[in-house]
């Protein structure tokens, strides 16, 4: 049969196991959330450095389309002037025999 004594150490001694446990768990737990913290902001860092270089990509990608664009704009431009100032220059010698003619 157990005294009385043994029993209290007992006791004792679980309480003791109890708060390491505790005091373990805590630190644990407190270690485990300091972990978690640095990683998410790991991973935020990591998602706001690609969506920079995915917002850069699409610059770079908008801006080279719309020079292409520009450069087919000024092309056409051209195309159409040209046509405009040879068809202006064809009917400038017949403008004038006419002004010569209406003047004479």
């Amino acid at each position: 049969m157990i005294t009385i004594s043994e029993a209290i150490t007992t006791i004792k001694k679980a309480e003791n196991d109890a708060d390491k446990l505790i005091n373990d768990s805590k630190t644990n737990s407190a270690q485990m959330i300091d972990e978690a913290k640095a990683k998410s902001m790991e991973m935020m860092e990591t998602a706001k450095k690609e969506a920079q270089e995915e917002a850069e990509k699409l610059i770079f990608d908008a801006e080279t389309t719309a020079k292409k664009e520009a450069l087919n704009i000024v092309n056409h431009a051209k195309k159409e002037v040209g046509v405009t100032k040879n068809n202006s220059l064809s009917k400038v010698d017949e403008a004038s025999d006419i002004i010569v003619k209406s003047v004479l």
